[in-house]
């Protein structure tokens, strides 16, 4: 390698490397795999660093990753299904004593630690945009999108780019993307709530309301956990396919089903998924406890509206969480 070769290299590293947790973060939006995603930024950053000298600067840097990105995320989805929530198979809600049935066979949708994406700007504005867009119930609706409707919506909505620049991407016209765009929105009202339907407590109610949930869960508690959920509140734990509708059902469920036996059995660690509180919970095996799920809470002013308790203990890693805790 020549030294201006290596100068090059110098230079789109440095100037390429800070926005590599946003597209993460898009490529996530795209896949709805943390795994999938950080594969796609790797070939994003491989194309561009081959091509950049072929880089004209007629976009941002920013606005060239973003495309390149784009084109790669829509040649994977060519070779892949969606990725579901239990929610999003279209089966009718199970009774808490129901068999458990595990689909180990599906690719379920993942969950996305807030470190490997959360903006570093310090606009507090723009940390809420980036962690809105993120959130599970928008990445679960998004996989009912055909991929170029979800190419689109992202960079149109999200993104906030310009029809113009999402045509070039798309090899398609103005016309198309708004075409595009105006389907995608309707499809996907139909499978997402309404944003003032969901209002977050306030930061200390947050905290109680949590406490709480840690409190109930490591005594396995089920009255105390029954009042933790709200009347509608869903719960689902992928990859089993059945899914819990009601606070009273969702008790019955942890009560019936989980091996936890008694108080001190479950150990709740505190993290944070697609801007959401999250928790590893382990379950005691002898003198230690071992990964056992990785809920994640969707919190209203009432209480637990929402539980995803993913079951790959292979997530805990990537959420920086220790493989076994000390009795």
């Amino acid at each position: 390698m020549t030294m201006t070769e290596r100068r090059a290299d110098e230079d789109f590293l440095r100037q390429a490397d800070p926005f590599r947790r946003e597209l993460l973060a898009h490529c996530y939006r795209m896949l709805g795999s943390v795994h999938d995603a950080e594969d796609l930024v790797q070939e994003t950053y491989l194309r561009a660093w081959k091509s950049y000298d072929r880089f004209e600067g007629r976009s941002s840097l920013r606005t060239w990753l973003y495309r390149i990105a784009t084109r790669v995320c829509l040649t994977a989805l060519e070779s892949r299904g969606k990725r579901p929530l239990p929610t999003g198979l279209g089966a009718p809600g199970s009774d808490a004593g129901d068999e458990l049935v595990q689909q180990t066979e599906v690719p379920w949708l993942e969950p996305v630690p807030d470190a490997l994406v959360n903006s570093e700007q310090a606009d507090p504005a723009a940390i809420v945009a980036s962690r809105e867009s993120i959130r599970l119930a928008l990445i679960a609706a998004l996989q009912h999108l055909p991929p170029r409707q979800r190419a689109v919506l992202v960079l149109r909505d999200v993104l906030q780019w310009r029809a113009a620049e999402v045509a070039e991407v798309l090899d398609t016209t103005t016309t198309a993307v708004n075409s595009i765009l105006q389907r995608a929105r309707a499809q996907l009202d139909e499978v997402t709530p309404q944003q003032d339907e969901v209002v977050e407590p306030s930061d200390a109610a947050q905290r109680e309301l949590l406490d709480r949930y840690v409190s109930a869960f490591e005594r396995k508690d089920i009255a105390a956990i029954v009042e933790l959920f709200t009347k509608d509140a869903v719960w689902e734990m992928p990859p089993f396919t059945g899914w819990y509708q009601g606070a009273e059902n969702i008790g019955r469920l942890i009560d019936l089903q989980c091996p936890a036996k008694g108080p001190g059995d479950m150990r709740l660690i505190p993290t944070s998924a697609n801007g959401q509180p999250a928790f590893g919970l382990y379950l005691r095996d002898g003198e230690v406890y071992r990964p056992f799920n990785l809920p994640v809470l969707t919190l209203s002013e009432s209480g637990v509206t929402h539980v995803a308790s993913f079951f790959d203990t292979d997530l805990f890693a990537k959420f920086g969480l220790p493989e076994v805790l000390p009795r």
